[in-house]
């Protein structure tokens, strides 16, 4: 049964925009939003429970060329809705995702439950505070094929809508944990896993940087770099050349270079 909707006013729509707006409420509640259908299909693949459905009525929901009985899991209890395409102006971020948006139930990523293949190779961001970012990481991360992103003691909740939107699915198509520095250290330590920290002093070039073996790029922000502790924990410290005036890159920018340079030294 597919019931229509036609009013902000309407609990159900209330309840999604706070979820889009208040990481208090998606903490509280366990519960996130992920809006398009690219971004619902790789949610729904990554094993994660739906639990209600809005789609803008300029879908046909039991047309033959619908796309949505196909994505959304048969074996999954969830609530459909339609909502007319004003109404889905007002809840969507962005305009062009194929009139879709769900309220998805939350998981707990942790650093024991990631499934490494020999050799790992793993992205740390510590404190990055920008969840678009940390999106753009999580899709180089993804085509990179790296075995996790690891974010150390974050300043935005992995569910932010700009994160998913940003990172076009990549947080549910990359492993992604959330915890301390010291877990990470202690975690990189225990399965002997090489922590390179992307820093300009007391550095040398990536490139002259063996990365074959397990290996954990580590970057901080822009503005402040890393902590000490990261400084300390390195088996050596990386910097990409900087041949203009200024001296830093997008840490986005960053991880993408250090990450395939990692995929030149292990296809070659």
């Amino acid at each position: 049964m597919v019931e229509t909707i036609t009013s902000t006013k309407n609990p159900k729509i209330k309840h999604l925009l706070e979820l889009q707006q208040k990481s208090s409420v998606r903490r509280k509640e366990g519960l996130f939003v992920v809006e398009g259908r690219r971004e619902l299909e790789h949610c729904i693949e990554a094993g994660y429970e739906v639990e209600s459905i809005f789609v803008s009525e300029q879908f046909t929901v039991n047309s033959e060329e619908s796309w949505l009985p196909t994505l959304a899991p048969s074996n999954q209890n969830y609530s459909l809705f339609t909502v007319n395409s004003s109404l889905y102006e007002k809840m969507a971020y962005r305009g062009s995702t194929e009139g879709v948006i769900a309220i998805v139930k939350a998981k707990r990523h942790r650093l024991e439950d990631l499934h490494l293949r020999e050799n790992p190779l793993i992205v740390v961001l510590e404190s990055v505070e920008k969840p678009g970012n940390l999106g753009a990481v999580l899709r180089s991360a993804d085509a990179a094929q790296a075995d996790a992103v690891i974010v150390c003691d974050p300043l935005t909740d992995l569910y932010n809508p700009n994160l998913i939107r940003s990172s076009i699915g990549a947080i549910f198509t990359v492993p992604t944990v959330a915890c301390s520095s010291e877990e990470a250290i202690a975690f990189f330590q225990k399965h002997g896993i090489q922590v390179l920290t992307a820093q300009l002093q007391d550095s040398r070039l990536y490139y002259d940087t063996p990365m074959t073996q397990g290996t954990a790029i580590v970057m901080g922000t822009e503005s402040t770099g890393l902590t000490d502790q990261w400084r300390k924990a390195a088996t050596a410290h990386i910097r990409i050349p900087m041949l203009g005036r200024l001296d830093s890159l997008n840490v986005s920018v960053s991880a993408a270079i250090l990450l395939f340079e990692a995929v030149r030294q292990r296809q070659g």
